[in-house]
C-alpha cells in the first residue's frame, strides 16, 4: 500500500509541474517553441536515459573477463570527457545561438566541405539514436519478467512498435511531447533516488552479491588495457545530448528563463552569472549545465553498485539497471510495485529519448533541404511547427537498422557515437578559430588551450571508438561514413543539388516559415554550399581536360554569399533578410501585352558541312 501511495504522489506532483503549450504564446513565439522545462524534456531526456545503457555496456566489456573493478578508471574518463565537452558547448551557444550546432560553426570557420560532412554525419546519428533508445526499452521491458535473452525476433518486433509510438506522438507536436516527457523525467528522478535509498539500505543489511555465472575469460596486461579502452568508449554514448540541444536551440523561446527573471531582479550582483543565462542560449545552457556532472555522476553510482552486487546486464535475465532495481526496491515494503513500475517507466523514457532525435532531425533536414542535399518535397511543416516529412522518414530506417542487427542493443551501440564524435571535434576547431579571431591577452591564451584540448579529446575518442569497438564491428561506420559523405557529394554536384535564390528563399521562408536572423544564417549556409558546387563542378571539368575532353562552361557562378557577419546582421537588425535584398535589386521582366509569350520547340539540325 506505501508504494501504491507513494507512485500516485509522485505521478500527481510531476504532472502538475510538467510545461503546457498555452495557445497564445503561438502568436507571440511561433508554432512549437518551447520554455526552459519542455527544452530540460525535448533535449535532455537522450542523456539522461544513456543511465539505462551506458553503464550496462561498460561494465559488459569487463566483467567476462574479470576486470569489473576497472570500471571506476572508465568513468572517471567518461566524467572528464563530459565536463570538458559540456563547456564547450556552453561557450559556443554563446557564439551560434541560432541553431545549428556544429553545423554552423563548421561552415563559418572550417568550410563548406567539413560543413556538409559534419551535416550527413549527424543525420545518420539521429537515426542511430532512435535505434538504441527503443532497443534498449526493449531490454528493459523484457526485465521484467526475467526475459532478456529471448528470441531476437520479440526485440525486433517491440522496437519496432515502441519507435512507431515515439514517431506518433511527435508529429503531434513539440508541446504535447515536452508535457509527456518532463512528467515521465521528473517520476524518474524521483524514484532514482528511492532506489538509491533502497541499495545503500541493501549494503548495511548485508544483502548478498549474485553469484557467478560464469569463470572469467584470461586476458594479458595489453588485452585488459584494450577492454578498459572498449568500456570507456562504451559508456561515451550520451556526449550526442549535447550536439541535440545546440541544434534544437532554434525551437526555444528567445526570452529569460524565470529563475533567471528572478536572480535579476533578487540578486542583482550576480549579473554575471543571470547574464551568462539569459535568453535561449541561457535556456539551452541551463540544460546543458547538468551534462558537465551527470554522466560521470551516474556511471560511478551504477559501477560502484554493479561491482558490489555482482549484477551485469544479463544477470539473472535482468539488465543490470533491472538488476539493481530489484534490489533496491525489495528493501521498502511491498517494493515489488515500485520495481515493476520503475522498468515500465524506463521503457518510457528510453521510448521519449527518441523523441530528441525526431526534434533534431527536423532541425537538419530543413537546412539540408535548403543547401540541396535532400529534395524540396521533404520540407512540409504543419500548424503546430513539425517538420513531419523527415520524422516518417527517420523511424522507417530506424526500423531497418533495428532488423539489421537482429534486435540487439548491444549488436547497435558499436555504431552508436562514433558519428557524433566528428561533429565534436569540428565544433571544437570552429570555436579555437573563434577565439583566435576575437579575443586578445590571457583570455585568447587560455581559451585557445581549452578550445585545443576539446578539439584533440574529440578526435582522439573518435578514434577510441573506432579502435575499441573494432571486433564489434567499429571498422563498418568507417566504410558507412565514406559512402555516406560521397553520396552526399555526388548528389550535390547533380541537377538535384543546385539551388537558385529564389528556390532558396522559398524553402526557408515560405515552406520552413523560419524568420529573422536564423533564416538569414541559413540562406547564407545555402549560398556558401552552392558555390562549393561551383567549385566542385569546376573541378570536375579540369579533371577531365587533362584527359583530352574539353567542354564549354555549362555553369553560371553562384550568387556570391558575402560574410557571415552581414547575413546575420541583415538578419538581426533590417526589415529584410540578405537574400530578399539581393532579389528585390535584380530587375524585374517587363510586362507584355497579351501576356508572356508562348515557348516554342522545335528539333536541331546539324547544318551540313
Amino acid at each position: 500500500m506505501l508504494s501504491v501511495l507513494l507512485l500516485v504522489v509522485i505521478f500527481v506532483i510531476a504532472y502538475r509541474a510538467a510545461p503546457r503549450e498555452r495557445q497564445e504564446d503561438a502568436h507571440v513565439h511561433g508554432a512549437g517553441q518551447v520554455g526552459l522545462a519542455a527544452a530540460v524534456a525535448l533535449f535532455g531526456v537522450d542523456y539522461f536515459t544513456s543511465y539505462y545503457y551506458a553503464t550496462g555496456e561498460l561494465m559488459g566489456a569487463l566483467h567476462p573477463y574479470g576486470l569489473q573493478h576497472w570500471g571506476y578508471i572508465a568513468a572517471g574518463v567518461i566524467a572528464l570527457a563530459n565536463f570538458v565537452f559540456g563547456a564547450l558547448y556552453m561557450y559556443s551557444l554563446g557564439v551560434f545561438n541560432e541553431g545549428g550546432g556544429s553545423f554552423t560553426a563548421s561552415m563559418r570557420y572550417l568550410g563548406a566541405s567539413i560543413s556538409l560532412i559534419v551535416a550527413v554525419v549527424l543525420i545518420q546519428d539521429y537515426v542511430l539514436t532512435i535505434v538504441v533508445s527503443t532497443l534498449s526499452g526493449v531490454d528493459q521491458l523484457l526485465s521484467i519478467t526475467n526475459s532478456y535473452g529471448i528470441h531476437w525476433l520479440w526485440h525486433f518486433g517491440v522496437g519496432a512498435g515502441l519507435a512507431s509510438i515515439t514517431w506518433y506522438i511527435t508529429i503531434r507536436g513539440r508541446g504535447e511531447s515536452a508535457q509527456v516527457v518532463f512528467t515521465l523525467l521528473a517520476v524518474f528522478v524521483s524514484l532514482t533516488v528511492l532506489m538509491a535509498v533502497g541499495l545503500f539500505t541493501a549494503m548495511v543489511r548485508a544483502v548478498p552479491p549474485a553469484p557467478a555465472e560464469a569463470a572469467p575469460q584470461a586476458a594479458t596486461l595489453g588485452q585488459a588495457l584494450y577492454h578498459l579502452l572498449t568500456a570507456s568508449m562504451k559508456g561515451m554514448v550520451a556526449l550526442s545530448g549535447l550536439e541535440a540541444m545546440s541544434n534544437g536551440i532554434q525551437f526555444v523561446k528567445d526570452e529569460d528563463a524565470g529563475i533567471v527573471k528572478w536572480g535579476k531582479k533578487r540578486l542583482p550582483r550576480l549579473r554575471a552569472l543571470w547574464g551568462f543565462y539569459s535568453g535561449k542560449a541561457g535556456v539551452g545552457r541551463f540544460v546543458q549545465t547538468s551534462f558537465l556532472f551527470y554522466g560521470g555522476l551516474t556511471t560511478f553510482f551504477l559501477t560502484g553498485f554493479s561491482i558490489h552486487f555482482n549484477v551485469f546486464d544479463g544477470t539473472l535475465g535482468r539488465s543490470l539497471v533491472g538488476n539493481l532495481a530489484f534490489i533496491g526496491f525489495s528493501q521498502i515494503p511491498s517494493g515489488v510495485i515500485l520495481y515493476w513500475a520503475y522498468q515500465i517507466l524506463a521503457v518510457m523514457m528510453l521510448v521519449a529519448a527518441s523523441m530528441t532525435a525526431f526534434q533534431d532531425i527536423q532541425s537538419m533536414a530543413w537546412r539540408n533541404v535548403a543547401i540541396g542535399e535532400i529534395p524540396e518535397v521533404v520540407v512540409y511543416r504543419n500548424p503546430k511547427g513539425t517538420f513531419t516529412r523527415p520524422v516518417t522518414a527517420a523511424v522507417i530506417a530506424a526500423m531497418v537498422v533495428q532488423l539489421l542487427v537482429r534486435g540487439r542493443t548491444g549488436a547497435a551501440v558499436p555504431f552508436y557515437g562514433i558519428g557524433v564524435f566528428l561533429p565534436l571535434t569540428a565544433m571544437g576547431l570552429a570555436i579555437r578559430r573563434h577565439i583566435a579571431l576575437t579575443m586578445t591577452g590571457r583570455r585568447r591564451t587560455w581559451g585557445l588551450a581549452g578550445a585545443t584540448f576539446a578539439a584533440v579529446l574529440g578526435g582522439l575518442v573518435f578514434v577510441g571508438q573506432i579502435v575499441g569497438k573494432w571486433e564489434e564491428g567499429g571498422w563498418i561506420p568507417l566504410v558507412s561514413l565514406t559512402v555516406l559523405i560521397l553520396m552526399a557529394h555526388a548528389i550535390l554536384i547533380s541537377p538535384a543539388g543546385f539551388r537558385g535564390p529564389e528556390q532558396i528563399h522559398r524553402i526557408i521562408r515560405v515552406k520552413s516559415r523560419v524568420q529573422g536572423p536564423m533564416g538569414s544564417i541559413v540562406e547564407w549556409q545555402s549560398l556558401k554550399i552552392q558555390e562549393y558546387r561551383y567549385k566542385l563542378l569546376m573541378g570536375v571539368t579540369r579533371f577531365w581536360e587533362w584527359f583530352g575532353v574539353r567542354r564549354p562552361a555549362r555553369y553560371e557562378p553562384p550568387v556570391p554569399a558575402g560574410e557571415y557577419e552581414e547575413s546575420f546582421e541583415a538578419g538581426t537588425h533590417g526589415p529584410d533578410s540578405f537574400l530578399t535584398q539581393y532579389l528585390d535589386s535584380q530587375p524585374k521582366p517587363e510586362p507584355r501585352a497579351g501576356g508572356k509569350p508562348k515557348e516554342t520547340s522545335g528539333t536541331w539540325t546539324e547544318p551540313p558541312a
